[in-house]
């Protein structure tokens, strides 16, 4: 309920963008789904991305692809980089995507990716606890 009232309380301008981040969000989930990691990061990583982005456009990013991944089921850390990415990219703001594995885990696996720009990190919370396995640049 409580992100309905939230909802609400957007202004038309921020409606608009969370309908945007929704979209592409749903998107990349769907692609991921159909397609490849490696083709989905080819078709994100096609626009000419070269400037820093300021910290408001990193800011605005981030809210509007975790408010919309909540609303699309299995949006992961990995969908969430991705859309984050592109929504960049389109902007001309470079970024990266970092992917790890968490460290101490035993014989489990557990990945995690990180969208990345400049020395910020937009989406995908703390590094601690994983070792860098590679980085996609856009």
């Amino acid at each position: 309920m409580r992100n309905w009232s939230r909802l609400r309380s957007l202004s038309g301008r921020e409606m608009l963008f969370l309908a945007r981040c929704l979209t592409v969000v749903s998107a990349v989930r769907l692609a991921l789904s159909l397609s490849s990691y490696s083709r989905v990061r080819s078709l994100v990583t096609r626009l000419d991305a070269r400037r820093d982005a300021s910290i408001a456009d990193l800011r605005r990013v981030a809210w509007g692809v975790a408010a919309a991944a909540r609303f699309v089921p299995g949006a992961s850390c990995l969908t969430q980089a991705l859309a984050g990415q592109y929504l960049l990219a389109r902007q001309g703001n470079a970024s990266k995507i970092s992917i790890g594995i968490e460290r101490g885990t035993g014989s489990e696996l557990k990945a995690h990716a990180w969208l990345m720009s400049g020395n910020h990190i937009v989406l995908g919370g703390s590094i601690n606890g994983f070792a860098h396995l590679v980085d996609h640049g856009s």
